[in-house]
């Protein structure tokens, strides 16, 4: 018995041994890794927990650039099921106010519940104040409970000591030291976000922490992602928004790669330059950009010792359903499909007309007659076939022309259009009524081409009093 015993302790110690070894050799291998939080935390507030990433990509397959990092799981339950699109922001503590609640009511309320069971959020709280992430995180609770419970929401946490240094770096580009820190900092916080991302859905969404978002804008991203697989076009990241890191979609399955660029490279360059060299590698020679845009940065102050940072991107549109229904018109002649109806829709249509002579005119009526308070118009695009000289008009009296097109009867300048631009708000002060039509004039013929991009109002209720003749 005493010598079964000895053989027995034998080979659990050259298991052991061997266990040791292995491990010991392999230090960067992928695996799950629990660690208790080094901070003090109320109780239910958060436990912690490394992530095995998803093995689809070569990157991992072969466990080639190892890249390892513990996470803390701060809030949230995580799905076993891959979703169809997660969406990762990166929040720190500004020393003027913080914008990610809103961020975080903006993705959600914008959406569907369809829209909800397709997308996982993963918020990064990246700042090392322990306080300000606690407190962070308990508002985060209270206000996205259901949305944490369901996993539509992940809270995360990376410990300092898996950061490599982000002080006492080169100054490239004659940065001061401080600012150098803070981008540098900002690329691992994005390297890490990806990686724990890479395994939780099919497609991935980087955006800020101070962003406002489009109404439906997962079912948008669908609808552009299929149609480039349609065209079969090789792209590394569609953008649908102008601005910095907001709005960039990849597909998952590169990002194990791209998270490894920006560790890498991360003291070199800012975050937004280094996502367009990733894109050079992957054969994408062209940016995708996907007008209107689908994230505003509403930020006033900058997450960078609270600079002013007046940002924002004119492509942005929160609802591609505002303008109210309507029949327009033209005497524009119209190139191939692009009809003048296009400017007034919804979407990335617009009208597309021949060389336009004075007196021309789009039309637009509306179904019911409205109390006008907002006008944007744009046309050209990239500088070309922009519409010179025209007048923007609003119309009451609605009737029938000889050609059995529909228009109004009286007209009122609103103003002109200005470098191919008009936009204007709180016309209702000057013209209170509710108007019928909307008219763009040309007041002088011009040889290039015109694009009307997008006509847009905003219109407010009208009452008895302010009722037009129709």
């Amino acid at each position: 018995m005493r010598r079964h015993t000895k053989k027995k302790h034998a080979v659990l110690l050259l298991l052991l041994l061997a266990g040791g070894i292995y491990f010991i050799s392999h230090p960067d291998k992928s695996i799950t890794v629990w660690k208790e939080p080094e901070e003090p935390v109320l109780m239910n507030t958060t436990w912690t927990g490394g992530r095995s990433v998803s093995m689809e990509s070569w990157v991992e397959q072969g466990d080639y650039l190892p890249l390892n990092v513990t996470y803390q799981l701060l809030a949230g339950v995580p799905s076993t099921q891959s979703r169809y699109l997660s969406i990762g922001l990166s929040s720190v503590k500004r020393k003027k106010g913080s914008y990610l609640m809103s961020t975080l009511q903006s993705l959600f309320q914008q959406s569907s519940s369809e829209e909800h069971s397709s997308m996982v959020v993963v918020v990064l709280l990246a700042d090392l104040d322990v306080s300000w992430r606690m407190t962070t995180v308990m508002s985060i609770k209270t206000g996205f409970s259901s949305e944490l419970e369901q996993g539509h929401l992940l809270v995360i946490h990376v410990p300092e000591e898996c950061y490599p240094p982000v002080k006492g770096l080169k100054r490239n580009y004659n940065d001061p030291p401080e600012r150098v820190s803070f981008r540098s900092k900002q690329n691992l916080d994005y390297a890490f976000l990806m990686h724990y991302s890479s395994g939780l859905s099919k497609y991935y969404l980087q955006l800020e922490d101070d962003v406002l978002s489009a109404k439906n804008f997962l079912t948008t991203i669908k609808r552009h992602v299929d149609e480039q697989e349609a065209k079969k076009t090789t792209w590394a990241m569609l953008e649908f928004s102008s601005l910095g890191y907001i709005g960039k979609l990849y597909n998952s399955a590169n990002l194990p790669l791209l998270a490894r660029f920006l560790f890498l490279f991360y003291q070199e360059m800012p975050c937004d330059w280094l996502m367009s060299h990733f894109r050079l590698l992957l054969t994408q020679k062209q940016p995708i950009l996907i007008k209107p845009s689908l994230f505003q940065h509403m930020g006033t102050f900058s997450s960078f010792q609270g600079t002013y940072n007046k940002l924002k991107d004119k492509d942005f549109e929160e609802s591609f359903y505002t303008n109210p229904p309507a029949e327009v018109y033209s005497d524009m002649s119209s190139y191939q499909k692009y009809f003048p109806k296009l400017a007034w829709e919804a979407g990335e249509g617009f009208f597309w007309g021949r060389s336009p002579e004075e007196g021309n005119y789009l039309t637009v009526v509306f179904t019911d007659p409205r109390v006008v308070a907002g006008i944007t118009v744009e046309t050209g695009t990239e500088g070309k076939d922009m519409l010179g000289s025209a007048l923007v008009e609003l119309g009451h009296g609605v009737i029938t022309t000889a050609d059995k097109e529909k228009t109004c009867k009286n007209f009122h300048i609103v103003g002109s259009i200005e470098n191919g631009r008009f936009a204007k708000q709180q016309v209702d002060k000057n013209y209170d009524a509710a108007s019928s039509c909307l008219r763009i004039r040309v007041t002088a013929g011009q040889k290039e081409w015109v694009v009307i991009s997008k006509i847009r109002i905003s219109t407010k209720p009208s009452t008895p009093q302010h009722q037009a003749q129709m």
